[in-house]
Order: structure tokens, then sequence, then C-alpha cells
């Protein structure tokens, strides 16, 4: 969860640094792969289920 919220946290900050900064709207667009890609391993991850029953001895 922690590296979720930190692949959505990077991805903007380097959008609005792209935004922010002329000539550097490649942030922006790095930004925007940054968080699709943070999104599909989010939703991956979630529905893939919780947690995973052990059996009992």
């Amino acid at each position: 969860m922690s590296l979720f919220l930190f692949l959505i946290l990077v991805a903007l900050v380097l959008g609005i640094i792209g935004v922010a900064a002329h000539g550097l709207f490649y942030l922006l667009i790095i930004g925007a792969v940054v968080l699709l890609a943070d999104l599909t391993y989010g939703a991956v991850r979630f529905r893939r289920g919780g947690r995973k029953h052990r059996l009992a001895r």
C-alpha cells in the first residue's frame, strides 16, 4: 500500500513540475505514465483479493 501511495505522490510532483516549468512538458508525460502504471498495479493487486488463508494442521 505504501508503494502505491508513493508512486501517486511521485506522479503528482512530476506533473506539477512539468506544468510549472516551461520546457519540461516531458515531465508531465512521465508523471501521467507513472500514474497509469500505478493505477494498473493497484487494480491488479486489489483484484487478487485480500488475505490468504493458511491451512490449519
